[in-house]
């Protein structure tokens, strides 16, 4: 599998690279995160790849960002001598860091650095499985590298060509990099649109299937792929490991006393999702636009799942899913709780509708959620093949008159007819005419 462009390098493959993650606390940041949180979740995010060695962290508070170098000269000593001391050789910073700033803590601390968007690209190149995700992933690294290379090298005005007897002085070295990298994009694109019409064959196809679709969406290391695999029996990767899942999964799914479904199981949001992924992976999550039911899995023991649930929201409104799509909360790890705070969160969500407390590693509260997904999609809608004598004109001429037809062969018994109904139109017609459906 390719990797983008920043890919931190080792002098051998099993090498592991020592990194140290900071998290600079802007206080006078208005959407500030709780600094203990936002480092502990970093820590976790450079602990998914598998070559680095995360030996430590710290938190790095600033009054101000320093555009140059974004950290004071002082402190920029004093990190220098501790990574110099723990043999560091990446630093992670859990934020935005200009190219300008990138190049100049490079050259200050002797080590190679990236930021948030640069670790979330690296680790989803790591996991990527199918073809459509290492291409997004590609397109998206390629877009985060050009970015990069405009902002903090256009200084260089680097000649390159001949003399200027043709065509003028020749072009720069910037542009001919950045002229590289869109060709590259460009050969990504049309790579990337033979997948996507592949794939749209595919879910057309699906689409004939009768089985509504239940998309897990949440926040990463919510627990989704656990709760996907206690319902379906699968083996999904699931770790307590931020990106776990990456590609989309999907399996049949048999609702207790309800209808079969399509389940699901989606990549994790993440604040701050790098921009270039969010578009790049929109068409990894068309399964959720076509959703008939979405589970919102929350880790309701974690400090911040209030602010978590505030990202999933944000980044669902920016694919397009309508607030009135049918949809639950799913507060998962009740098991992680305390008794006490257990009961009262059960308490709190036998109050909503919407609402299910339960832990997908125990199994408890899933009954009463599947029974109201069940009760949802009642009136959804599923496919089915029927066999009419020349003799049930009656019934033909029902399902006609309610509009449910969708195709029909004449046989030599009779006709062939597929019609698309909700659970409440087939029992309908079960009574008009008995149960010979």
């Amino acid at each position: 599998m390719s990797k983008p462009p920043f890919q931190v390098e080792s002098d051998a493959a099993s090498r592991v690279t020592r990194a140290w993650v900071l998290h600079p606390d802007i206080r006078s940041d208005p959407d500030r995160r709780l600094p203990d949180h936002a480092l502990a979740e970093a820590m976790s995010l450079a602990r998914a790849l598998p070559d680095l060695e995360v030996v430590g962290g710290e938190i790095v508070v600033l009054k101000t960002v320093r555009a140059g170098m974004l950290f004071g000269s002082g402190k920029i000593e004093e990190i220098k001598a501790a990574l110099h001391e723990a043999e560091i050789e990446l630093v992670l910073v859990d934020g935005p860091v200009t190219p300008v700033q990138q190049r100049n803590l490079e050259k200050a601390w002797g080590v190679k650095l990236l930021d948030r968007t640069g670790l979330i690209l690296e680790i989803f190149s790591d996991r990527a499985a199918t073809r459509e995700g290492v291409l997004q992933v590609e397109m998206a690294a390629l877009s985060y590298q050009r970015t990069r290379l405009v902002r903090a090298w256009t200084h260089l005005e680097r000649q390159r060509g001949g003399l200027g007897f043709v065509g003028g002085p020749g072009e720069t070295q910037i542009e001919a990099d950045r002229r590289a990298i869109d060709d590259q994009l460009n050969r990504l694109r049309r790579q990337l649109d033979k997948v996507v019409k592949t794939r749209a064959l595919h879910r057309a196809a699906r689409a004939k299937v009768p089985y509504p679709i239940v998309a897990l969406v949440g926040y990463t290391n919510a627990g989704k792929s656990t709760l996907f695999n206690r319902l379906t029996g699968a083996e999904v990767m699931a770790k307590d490991m931020l990106f776990a899942t990456l590609d989309p999964t999907m399996r049949r799914l048999a609702l207790p006393d309800g209808p079969e479904v399509i389940l699901s199981d989606t990549v994790g949001f993440i604040s701050d999702l790098p921009t270039e992924l969010v578009a790049s992976f929109r068409a990894t999550l068309e399964e959720v636009l076509a959703a008939d039911v979405i589970c919102h899995v929350r880790d309701i023991a974690h400090p911040e799942t209030e602010e978590q649930a505030g990202g999933v929201r944000e980044i669902m409104a920016s694919l397009g899913v309508e607030e009135d799509r049918p949809s639950f909360e799913v507060w998962n790890k009740l098991d992680l709780l305390p008794a006490e705070a257990a009961q009262a969160m059960q308490a709190r969500a036998d109050r909503d509708k919407a609402v299910f407390a339960i832990s997908s590693l125990t199994g408890d509260g899933l009954g009463t959620l599947l029974d109201a997904i069940t009760a949802q999609l009642q009136g959804a809608k599923r496919v089915t093949d029927l066999s009419l004598g020349f003799a049930d004109g009656r019934k033909r001429a029902w399902l006609f008159d309610q509009d449910l037809v969708e195709g029909e062969r004449q046989t030599e018994d009779g006709f062939e007819i597929t019609v698309r109904w909700t659970v409440d139109q087939e029992a309908a017609f079960a009574r008009a005419f008995g149960n010979g459906v």
